[in-house]
């Protein structure tokens, strides 16, 4: 009970990250063709248009390894109080979510991009507590 009081704040972030990054590779893996149309479309009039399909894959494999990164923080920090996973999660959702507000900010889509910003502060601040 220690070890979870100590580091409450990283591992309520974790679950936030969790939460965010398995949600969504699950919707990527259940979802792929609509997925890829969405953003097909989104993208067609950039650079990135004809690279959507790898760059989908991409996101979706570094966001289920941030997810699984996650969750052995979690554990980690309750069973051992051992940062390294949970410092491994957040810095790889803050990747995540610098790629995805590259993206958006490539499509000209700054709702988005904000969107991405509000996630990312919170990522951020939990690679930054998880740190210190």
């Amino acid at each position: 009970m220690d070890n979870f009081m100590t580091h409450i704040v990283s591992i309520t972030i974790l679950l936030f990250l969790l939460i965010t990054f398995l949600q969504s590779g699950i919707d990527k893996l259940v979802d792929w063709k609509g997925n890829l149309s969405w953003l097909k479309e989104h993208f067609a009039a950039t650079f990135m248009g004809k690279m959507v399909p790898l760059l989908l894959l991409v996101v979706l494999i570094i966001e289920v390894v941030t997810a699984a990164f996650s969750i052995m923080g979690i554990y980690h920090l309750i069973a051992d109080g051992n940062t390294y996973f949970g410092m491994i999660a957040m810095f790889l959702g803050c990747v995540t979510l610098l790629l995805l507000l590259f993206g958006q900010r490539v499509a000209k889509d700054y709702q988005g991009a904000l969107t991405i910003t509000c996630y990312f502060i919170v990522a951020i601040f939990g690679l930054y507590v998880i740190t210190r």
